[in-house]
């Protein structure tokens, strides 16, 4: 489906707030309530809106100890592959999962709440998955960029 810049310009303030009226969004985009609710729904429809989501301030729900945690398989059999990636979908604490390519096979964003949770969630659940190899934690110091916008202009 092809964006136009209207679509461009929907999508980019709904990244900042999700929960901006269609009638604001008429007003800034210079549409009718119709013409922007249509929109809406053909980019909902298409799949090109995947969900709206809230995001949550870390610091206030105690859960703000982010950690990196590389992973590297036992070996590359297409059934360690599928476990692997069956079983981390299943585990609360892994907020995103990515197969990387260099020395080690996954990266994972966890986000606990301290050392002591971060300890406990990988002796109780992350290395008791036999196809693990071996894992190298990166905790994060602080942030210095984290943005969901994605620039379409």
């Amino acid at each position: 489906m092809a964006l136009d810049s209207t679509d461009k310009k929907l999508l980019n303030y709904l990244q900042t707030d999700s929960k901006i009226a269609t009638k604001v969004l008429a007003t800034k985009l210079n549409l009718s309530v119709t013409a922007v609710y249509e929109r809406l729904k053909r980019l909902e429809n298409s799949g090109i809106i995947e969900k709206y989501v809230a995001v949550l301030n870390r610091d206030k729900i105690e859960k703000n100890f982010v950690v990196f945690c590389q992973i590297k398989l036992v070996k590359h059999a297409h059934d360690y592959i599928e476990q692997f990636e069956k079983d981390v979908k299943d585990l609360e604490e892994v907020l995103e999962c990515y197969n990387i390519s260099g020395e080690y096979d996954y990266i994972l964003k966890i986000i606990v709440e301290n050392m002591k949770a971060y300890r406990k969630f990988i002796n109780t659940k992350l290395t008791t998955l036999d196809y693990i190899g071996s894992t190298h934690s990166t905790f994060i110091i602080s942030e210095v960029k984290q943005h969901n916008v994605i620039a379409l202009c």
